[in-house]
């Protein structure tokens, strides 16, 4: 059998009535390779009275992966980035030793109705890059390798499979395909990282003979290889995997370390307001009332 567990996710609101399906971390799975955070948003529909945007917020130990299928959203960092963020491109954040950024609807779309629809992934740094700079990466749609494999067309977003390597750069091994298979089609997938997990984005599959939902998560048995099949209708998932993380992490609120009184100092200048502001934003994320303690 191919598949070690399946993740259900829950469904969490944002806020704004935006909803997102979050997949990891799970009770019984809190990592695939280097990956602790997977949430899947919309499609939702966005119009010009709704209210979505996300105030600057701040991160620490890990770096966010965002990726669109449709859509658009406006990053700002404190860095002075500022990049629009479109379907088919990948823009890793590196926080490092800490950075803060908000996401919000482009100017240019605030008259507009449109449809939002994407993923935003959390990899874990590994312990010896945790404190390391932060920075921005934005890799253009056109700049990813594509590919067709089996009558599968697939997208190397981030580390190399079927003889495609993706141009983004990381701190450890990572995959992340994004692929759709036609109706009817059948693509062998090689155990290519150590952790391997589908995620069935909008139909369900066939693994390895067994049926997957739509919108659950399939961790695979490691080091055999799956075949995935869209028997009834066109599908199409993502796979995410890497080398499994190189010590537990501690989650809370936006920050991840391997120590725990990482987080807790992190918390500590965020509400002191020592981090780095976004240039040009005023608004800001507050501390949850609850707070992280190291005991």
């Amino acid at each position: 059998m191919g598949i070690e567990d399946i993740l259900n996710g829950h469904t969490k609101d944002l806020g704004g009535g935006f909803a997102v399906r979050r997949l990891l971390p799970a009770a019984r799975r809190r990592s695939v390779g280097p990956f602790i955070f997977f949430d899947h948003f919309g499609p939702a529909t966005e119009r010009p009275q709704d209210h979505r945007d996300v105030r600057p917020h701040p991160h620490i130990g890990l770096a966010t992966v965002t990726y669109l299928f449709e859509g658009a959203m406006m990053h700002r960092d404190s860095l002075g980035v500022v990049q629009q963020i479109e379907p088919g491109a990948i823009n890793w954040m590196t926080a490092g030793r800490g950075i803060v950024h908000s996401e919000r609807k482009p100017d240019n779309l605030r008259g507009s109705t449109y449809v939002n629809h994407g993923l935003q992934l959390w990899a874990a740094l590994p312990r010896e890059f945790e404190e390391v700079e932060p920075s921005f990466t934005h890799t253009p749609a056109a700049d990813i390798p594509e590919l067709v494999v089996d009558g599968a067309k697939v997208r190397v977003l981030i580390g190399e499979a079927f003889g495609r390597k993706s141009p983004v750069a990381t701190f450890s091994q990572t995959l992340y395909l994004d692929v759709q298979l036609p109706a009817g089609a059948m693509l062998q997938l090689p155990p290519v990282c150590a952790e391997l997990a589908v995620y069935a984005v909008d139909a369900s599959l066939g693994v390895d003979g067994s049926t997957q939902a739509a919108q659950t998560m399939a961790v695979l048995t490691p080091g055999v290889t799956s075949t995935l099949a869209a028997p009834d209708a066109a599908a199409r998932f993502v796979v995410i995997g890497g080398e499994p993380l190189d010590a537990p992490r501690h989650m809370w609120w936006n920050f991840v370390s391997s120590r725990k009184e990482r987080i807790v100092q992190a918390a500590d200048d965020w509400e002191a307001g020592r981090f780095a502001p976004v240039p040009g934003e005023t608004e800001f994320i507050p501390l949850p009332e609850r707070h992280f303690t190291a005991s």
